[in-house]
């Protein structure tokens, strides 16, 4: 039952050989993570720009409706006219 593809192989590799491909694996490794954390960053800069906005819309109404419903009635029942 036992065939030549069922024995895991084996490999010698050179010390020296396999610590280069290693040191090159994590150089690669560290471009990816930094260029996906850069991703990251833009990502959540625009999402913190249109939220930005939202809310700078949002407070903007609001300062306008006080001003509409309080006072300016206000100021028209004293007599001041803007």
């Amino acid at each position: 039952m036992s065939n030549a593809s069922d024995k895991i192989p084996s490999v010698v590799v050179d010390p020296a050989d396999f610590s280069a491909v290693l040191e090159r694996l994590n150089k690669i490794d560290e471009k990816v993570e930094f260029v996906n954390s850069e991703i990251s960053q833009r990502i959540g800069k625009k999402v913190g720009r249109d939220i930005g906005i939202l809310y700078g819309a949002v407070t903007g109404i609001i300062i306008f409706l006080l001003y509409v419903l309080f006072i300016a009635p206000y100021l028209a029942s004293l007599g001041i006219s803007i």
